[in-house]
């Protein structure tokens, strides 16, 4: 029987949710901007992704993916945090954010910085609450959070961030374009993975094979969105398409020509593929979002 990839996904995205809205002050709570703000990007739609990597990790080791919900909630707060602030004007500047007018566009810059900080800096609070230290070892927790933090910040996200900001209207070479990528966007699906393992006890060699995973997908997963900054459409992506291009954004289309990029990011998926291997059926779920990042259309 064919794994349904869309229940999965879905029930994925609900689980992650419900979790957010119940451990996040409500849109009606005081300063009313700065949480309205928050809860604004944090529920403006998506995939949930990051998260979906997480619980598949977790089963794909034997774990329960209810002992996955609290770190995969946070890892979706630094996300969001991080395309609030990708979004302003001294980034990206982008109105559009999954279909919707970005965050600095409804509350303005500095609402749409702090809650971009609040998001990030309150990811950890949600990831270290008492409940969770209940639920898992302390040993075990400090080294999810040692995971989320290196993903995170200037050793990850932040890091290709910057590059990518100093790349603008420059030519790079492919080493360069690999490190920007793995690092902006291969980061945190690295971290998802791993934290999806380490939260459901994963050993040192089924680590290593999600690591292998995640680091070969993190990497198709971005030029994936690159193909489709050309291909796409504004109303499939929710956000306007030839963005990069119009930045001078040093992408693998513009490098490499678009048959060797996609040609490149289906390697790269077949290599994580074959990362999958030690977990047999287990691995179905990870599998099937492989497939889905190098081969979506939106």
């Amino acid at each position: 029987m064919e794994f349904d990839l869309p229940s999965y996904l879905g029930h994925c995205c609900r689980r992650v949710e419900t979790y957010l809205d119940r451990h996040l002050p409500a849109a009606t709570a005081f300063p009313q901007p700065l949480f309205e703000a928050m809860r604004y990007s944090l529920f403006a739609g998506g995939k949930r992704i990051r998260p979906a990597f997480a619980f598949a990790a977790a089963e794909a080791v034997g774990g329960d993916g209810e002992a996955v919900l609290p770190f995969a909630a946070g890892l979706e707060m630094i996300h969001t945090y991080s395309l609030i602030h990708d979004d302003l004007p001294a980034m990206d500047d982008d109105d559009l954010r999954r279909g919707k007018p970005t965050c600095h566009k409804v509350f303005g810059e500095g609402t749409a910085i702090l809650a971009g900080d609040g998001l990030l800096t309150d990811a950890f609070a949600v990831v270290t609450a008492p409940g969770v230290l209940v639920d898992h070892p302390a040993e075990r927790v400090a080294r999810i959070v040692h995971e989320l933090a290196v993903a995170a910040g200037s050793g990850g996200m932040v890091s290709g961030q910057a590059l990518d900001l100093e790349a603008a209207g420059r030519s790079v070479d492919v080493a360069t374009l690999e490190f920007l990528h793995t690092h902006k966007t291969g980061a945190l699906i690295r971290a998802a993975v791993r934290l999806g393992g380490l939260a459901a006890g994963a050993g040192p060699d089924s680590l290593e094979a999600l690591t292998h995973y995640a680091a070969r997908l993190g990497l198709a997963f971005q030029i994936a969105d690159d193909v489709l900054d050309v291909e796409g459409s504004t109303v499939q992506l929710g956000k306007p398409v030839g963005s990069d291009q119009g930045l001078g954004k040093a992408t693998y289309p513009a490098l490499l020509g678009m048959e060797e990029s996609k040609r490149r990011a289906t390697q790269l998926m077949d290599e994580a593929l074959g990362s999958l291997e030690p977990f047999g059926p287990a691995g179905i779920p990870l599998a099937a979002l492989a497939r889905f990042v190098v081969e979506r259309t939106h």
